[in-house]
């Protein structure tokens, strides 16, 4: 297997393309598993068919039987692969130009009703704890942050007199996202609360803080938010992407249009962000029987 080959491919992942690190490392883990097929299968990776390429695919659907999730990802790696190969100029044609990925089931994303995110927002926050995972959940819901996202903030990206934070998402790309004055309100209340709880210590610059004054783990942020909607009677388990696609989900529904969303979300392409453009079957009944002339 060339070493040297992956090395590269993981760097023009990183450094050019400037994918996520999880995206990078998986990427780099599938072409590598395809080179050590190649190597058993004695061919060289720069001079594979197309047919060599299905018959690999057969391997991972039939003979190892993976889920179409997973056999969907290693093809996407190596498109993406072979499309290095290209840039290269290693090879002259890409032979996963007539690769079929499997299909995906399409899953619709579970989301809250407005009524759970009113019970939530309006929890009464008795400890500094509290007060922080109901801020949390303020944010997630008005910004459509990623866990990642959330954990980072850091002060200075933070403007409640302005009503915005910057968030950096997957790959280092930053965004401007606008925040609702509710959530800026709750923001300068926990704010107030931490400043007077850590006051004359040395802490992190990260807005939400662990009991230790350093940046709040992502496990820590799962555990409370769990914690909190056990406590709020929410029938399903929460979860930091649960608010994200509550977010997409309730703007939509609202008359946003998906370029904007796209924009707030942070997608790289449109396409993902569709998937949000589901209604929830009940709000479309009622909304069919207000504006239908015979309703």
């Amino acid at each position: 297997m060339d070493r040297f080959l992956l090395e590269d491919f993981a760097n023009h992942l990183t450094f050019e393309r400037q994918l996520a690190k999880n995206t990078v490392s998986a990427y780099t883990s599938d072409v590598e598993s395809f080179l050590e097929y190649c190597d058993a299968a004695e061919t060289d990776p720069v001079e594979a068919e197309p047919s060599f390429l299905d018959q690999y695919n057969y391997q991972l659907r039939v003979v190892q039987g993976l889920e179409p999730a997973s056999v969907f990802r290693k093809m996407e790696a190596l498109k993406s692969f072979y499309r290095f190969l290209m840039i290269e100029q290693k090879i002259k044609e890409d032979p996963t130009r007539f690769l079929k990925s499997p299909k995906l089931t399409q899953k619709i994303p579970e989301q809250l009703t407005r009524e759970e995110m009113n019970r939530l927002l309006s929890f009464p926050a008795k400890t500094l704890a509290e007060l922080r995972t109901v801020t949390i959940i303020e944010l997630l819901y008005a910004a459509g942050l990623r866990v990642s996202e959330l954990i980072n903030l850091r002060l200075e990206n933070v403007d409640t007199d302005e009503g915005w934070v910057l968030a950096f998402g997957k790959g280092g790309k930053q965004r401007f996202v606008p925040i609702h004055p509710a959530a800026c309100e709750r923001l300068k209340d926990y704010l107030a609360a931490r400043e007077a709880h850590f006051i004359g210590k040395e802490v992190g610059s990260e807005v939400f803080l662990n009991k230790n004054g350093q940046k709040i783990s992502r496990v820590s942020v799962w555990k409370d938010l769990a914690d909190l909607g056990r406590k709020a009677n929410i029938s399903q388990p929460l979860h930091p992407h649960l608010f994200r696609h509550t977010f997409a989900s309730h703007l939509l529904q609202g008359g946003a249009d998906l370029r904007s969303l796209q924009e707030m979300l942070g997608h790289a392409n449109l396409t993902t962000t569709q998937i949000y453009t589901h209604l929830d079957v009940t709000d479309l009944k009622n909304k069919h029987k207000k504006y239908h002339p015979r309703g």
